[in-house]
């Protein structure tokens, strides 16, 4: 399975700005802090996720982050989108006529591979970030 740290520091960075955002927006500085990911490459992150519409910038002295939407209405499948992520167990595209790895068939396990990309992929579009922040308070007690 392919999932990058993009994919990953996203979701990160997005429960770390949902914990904190019903106060004040949040800088990238405190969240690069917090989750010691490097401030350049969640600027990059930011910017995908801004332009997705999963967060919206303040500008100002007290500026920052905020998200754009209820946390509950946040699913991790719209994170991945949003910073082109895609979750793949397979190489060969799915539609494809053409096999795995170059050949005239497919690979004698592409069905097993497919469908666990397939049972990742609900995983996510069932998971939001509301969920997220709930475990971690859960684990807190």
């Amino acid at each position: 399975m392919k999932l990058t740290s993009k994919g990953r520091y996203a979701v990160m960075a997005l429960v770390d700005l949902a914990r904190f955002d019903n106060i004040n927006p949040v800088s990238l500085r405190d969240i690069s802090l917090r989750q010691g990911i490097s401030l350049d490459y969640l600027e990059q992150i930011f910017s995908k996720l801004k332009k997705n519409h999963i967060v919206k910038s303040i500008r100002g002295n007290q500026g920052g982050y905020v998200l754009s939407k209820n946390p509950n209405d946040i699913k991790l499948t719209n994170i991945f989108h949003a910073v082109d992520e895609k979750v793949k167990t397979v190489q060969c595209k799915k539609d494809s006529k053409k096999g795995c790895n170059g050949r005239a068939t497919k690979c004698v396990t592409h069905n097993l591979w497919d469908e666990l990309e397939n049972h990742i992929n609900s995983f996510f579009e069932k998971k939001s970030l509301e969920d997220l922040i709930k475990n971690k308070k859960e684990n807190r007690l």
